[in-house]
């Protein structure tokens, strides 16, 4: 399968430069996070994709959206494969926002808080990468399915981290990875 980091948000933007939380919720896409989800969408243009996963946090649904374009799959949205909560920007928007934002998504079966409240310990997180890989691991479509997520998700999941727009090969039959977490 693929996994693929957003692209940069402003939250990613300034927390880069200052390394303070800035403060925003579910922030969108930068400029630079924009050409980053048309980059991985033309890497991708030419694999064999049947599915997208995708996690509900406004900059992955916007980094989707180039690919969708040119890859017209289905598209679910699930709230297990989110960013581990642990700065504000991790804080989501409601279902009905985001269906108002991204009509063309089906957003009803999320819970109207489907974040985690405070912060998300390590193995939690952990736990959800390890259930999504099993689940994964079962698919016969996992090799033709993109996932749209995060950076400490992806490295719970893989033991690698990923830049904003980096897209990794993976295949959820592997072993978990030892070393998960070095960084925040």
């Amino acid at each position: 399968m693929y996994l693929l980091r957003h692209g940069q948000s402003y939250f990613n933007l300034h927390f880069s430069e200052t390394r303070v939380d800035p403060g925003i919720e579910d922030p969108e896409l930068t400029p630079l996070g924009v050409a980053q989800a048309v980059a991985a969408a033309q890497q991708l243009a030419g694999a064999a994709l049947t599915r997208i996963i995708i996690s509900p946090y406004t900059r992955t649904l916007q980094t989707a959206e180039p690919i969708l374009a040119i890859h017209q799959v289905p598209a679910d949205i699930m709230h297990e494969v989110r960013e581990r909560t642990a700065f504000v920007c991790d804080v989501g928007s409601p279902p009905d926002l985001l269906a108002a934002r991204f009509p063309h998504h089906d957003f009803a079966h999320l819970p109207r808080r489907w974040w985690h409240e405070g912060v998300e310990p390590l193995q939690h997180t952990i736990a959800r990468a390890d259930a999504f890989r099993a689940v994964m691991a079962a698919r016969a479509d996992s090799a033709t399915t993109l996932l749209v997520s995060h950076w400490a998700f992806i490295l719970a999941l893989t033991g690698n981290s990923v830049t904003n727009g980096e897209i990794l090969e993976y295949d959820p039959r592997s072993k978990p990875p030892e070393q998960r977490f070095r960084g925040p």
